[in-house]
């Protein structure tokens, strides 16, 4: 099947690549002419302009955009919808709000372009693992597109069938799944990037009570030294809380035990934001992954003025005064 990608990324391009190894064929285009020559040689058709990345495609054309969210996102759908035409696909595989995918669909649907958001997990392991797709859009649309996300999926592989499932009809086993309409795809995506929080936040939670498991403020008989690459590695084989997750924290003890080659500084990319959001417009307790969120804008700081405001109280009730 014939496709295009728009965005060269380390996710893009790696997309690119399992598709073609699968037998599809691709157009790319990319603000670097880099990127876009780099595939052209590993077989991609090249593209130097949005124009003439659209007239190389096929009708009725599908183009999958896998560019940063937001005004990046929404220029290149604006743009790429005023020159495609009634029948064409428009794939959003980047981590948009949902809400803007139900607004392109709602403004595309009178010029008869199809919308469809791929909520996309997998990282730079999905080259080889492959992703998790977790998709929104009509269900002509997703059907016409079957064969590029069952490439994309990471298939059935070795993992066990869920007890009870045997004769279910989805494609949920084979690593991807049609969610509902535009926007369904990212809102499963945005969860389950909410859930990714606290779960990572619990795990740096608990290593970080093993690291100062030495401190002096504890008696000396329940002093421990503990291996923390070691107790990650134990935790892989057999634990209720083995997960991929702890596979890659796992990696990363066994290479650098005390992480200083990382600074602490820990980003968040829009979803575990609008994940605590939608918590609060549906009314649902969310405790776990908004605390982990707010580690995360903690993380920036070195002090917040709350912390500040603090010290002057414990200083005034008290007569607490703290180091500068």
């Amino acid at each position: 099947m014939q496709i295009g990608m728009i965005g060269l990324g380390k996710m893009g391009a790696n997309m690119v690549r399992r598709l073609m190894k699968d037998g599809h064929e691709l157009v790319v285009f990319d603000r670097s002419p880099e990127a876009v020559e780099q595939l052209a040689e590993e077989g991609a058709t090249p593209a130097t302009t949005l124009q003439e990345f659209v007239d190389a495609l096929h009708k009725p054309r599908a183009a999958w955009v896998m560019v940063p969210c937001g005004d990046p996102t929404e220029e290149t759908v604006q743009a790429l919808a005023d020159l495609m035409s009634k029948g064409d696909i428009i794939i959003d595989g980047g981590n948009s709000n949902f809400k803007d995918d139900a607004r392109r669909a709602k403004e595309l649907a009178p010029r008869g372009i199809e919308y469809v958001d791929a909520g996309t997990s997998g990282g730079v392991w999905g080259i080889d693992r492959g992703y998790c797709l977790m998709i929104g859009g009509s269900k002509e649309a997703v059907g016409h597109l079957d064969p590029i996300f069952k490439t994309l999926a990471p298939g059935r592989g070795d993992i066990p069938a869920t007890p009870g499932r045997e004769h279910w009809e989805s494609t949920a086993d084979q690593g991807y799944l049609h969610c509902g309409p535009a926007g369904a795809g990212h809102f499963v995506k945005m969860v389950h990037n909410g859930i990714e929080y606290g779960i990572m936040q619990a795990y740096a939670e608990g290593f970080d009570i093993f690291k100062n498991a030495t401190c002096e403020n504890l008696p000396e008989e329940i002093r421990y030294d503990l291996n923390l690459p070691d107790i990650a590695e134990v935790w892989r084989r057999g634990s209720v809380v083995g997960s991929w997750l702890l596979d890659l924290t796992a990696m990363a003890l066994a290479e650098n035990p005390t992480l200083e080659n990382y600074s602490g500084h820990v980003a968040d990319s829009g979803e575990g934001r609008w994940t605590v959001q939608a918590a609060v417009e549906e009314a649902v307790p969310a405790d776990v992954l908004t605390a982990a969120l707010y580690v995360r804008f903690r993380s920036r700081q070195e002090h917040t003025f709350a912390e500040k405001v603090l010290s002057a109280m414990r200083e005034k009730f008290g007569g607490h005064v703290e180091s500068k």
